[in-house]
């Protein structure tokens, strides 16, 4: 791991704390322009979801109407019941996204999968930058904000579902995350700049409670005016 990956892990709690869980549950609300144009406005206003950190697995409820939940690996997706009872499936579901463009709707299970991924990479990141298949490069550091943020250019194997394989995450001073850059594959529609803020300790674990994601132009400046995408952590509970 570089420097920089170790000073970030052990800002955000450390190695130690983290493989004391197994999982986290997070209660949020989502908002933001993307929604509304894939046709799923108001799908995550009040929500929860449940992360796996020790495999890829994350679990949205309720989802739609109390009683159902979704389920998101790599591999596949679904609307299931809370008692396990399978109401939609898709396997390989990456590839329902060939084609799509900003403009394009989502059914359930392309929210189930979309969602999923990136709540778990949001949710386990820097940690999971220690784990095998990871790659991690310290970038030089920019000023943004009047503060000095360090850069890490993070490669994430084959196997894990996320936006992109290669994504830049900006750290402050203090080794908490500031801001992580990406392009969403799946919504094919860009760059993003995805701002993180109001850090707050839950378990000895440091989670952002706000997030907000902007367009990045083609001269790299953020459209600071445009939010894709809103999300606001009420609480977290690590087991």
């Amino acid at each position: 791991m570089s420097d920089l990956t170790t000073r970030a892990i052990q800002a955000h709690g450390g190695l130690d704390r983290y493989h004391q869980y197994e999982s986290a549950t997070v209660n949020f609300s989502s908002g933001g322009a993307l929604w509304g144009i894939k046709g799923q406005e108001g799908v995550f206003e009040r929500a929860g979801v449940r992360v796996d950190l020790r495999r890829q697995h994350a679990s949205h409820f309720p989802f739609r109407t109390p009683g159902l939940r979704t389920s998101f690996t790599a591999e596949r997706v679904a609307v299931e019941s809370d008692q396990g009872e399978v109401r939609s499936e898709r396997l390989n579901p990456r590839d329902a996204f060939t084609g799509h463009t900003l403009q394009t709707p989502w059914d359930d299970l392309h929210v189930a999968y979309f969602a999923g991924y990136a709540m778990w990479t949001y949710l386990t990141s820097p940690f999971a930058f220690a784990s095998p298949g990871f790659r991690t490069e310290e970038l030089s550091p920019v000023t943004e904000n009047g503060e000095k943020w360090s850069r890490l250019k993070v490669t994430f194997p084959d196997h894990v579902a996320t936006h992109c394989q290669e994504q830049i995450f900006y750290f402050g001073g203090d080794g908490l995350l500031r801001r992580h850059d990406y392009t969403s594959e799946v919504i094919n529609a860009g760059p993003a700049a995805h701002y993180v803020f109001d850090h707050v300790e839950f378990g000895g674990i440091m989670v952002p409670t706000k997030r907000r994601v902007h367009p990045l132009g083609e001269d790299g400046v953020v459209l600071r005016d445009v939010e894709l995408v809103t999300i606001d952590v009420e609480d977290v509970t690590f087991a």
